[in-house]
């Protein structure tokens, strides 16, 4: 069976998809950008608030999943500008410690709302 995930801890969907759609004990989750959830604005500052930003919203689309940053295998990472991709990284490895999930990091010409970073992930 097909589960849709949806949940207000994170930002609504922008457009004709879903936070997240579980399916054999799998989520998969859409991209998350920068924006507050409280608010719906982007958030303000570089790729280290917009990535934790992102990656907090990323937690609350698992949450909502019944699952943790622990249960990611996959994700990727979008970037406007692959030399920001230290610091993007040195935030990353704050959320997936010991154990990270395989990545793939792509520079993107345009981001939705001109963010610098967009993040999707796969959980088991």
């Amino acid at each position: 069976m097909t589960q849709i995930i949806a949940t207000g801890n994170a930002p609504k969907a922008i457009g004709p998809y879903s936070q997240a759609v579980m399916k054999n004990g799998m989520a998969f989750l859409s991209g998350q950008i920068p924006l507050d959830p409280a608010t719906g604005g982007l958030v303000e500052g570089g790729i280290e608030a917009q990535t934790e930003r992102v990656l907090q919203n990323l937690a609350a689309v698992l949450e909502a999943c019944g699952m943790t940053l622990a249960d990611v295998v996959k994700t990727t990472v979008f970037m406007r500008n692959l030399e920001d991709f230290a610091a993007m990284n040195a935030v990353y490895s704050k959320y997936f410690g010991a154990n990270p999930p395989a990545r793939s990091t792509v520079q993107a010409a345009r981001l939705p709302r001109d963010v610098q970073v967009e993040i999707d992930a796969i959980a088991i």
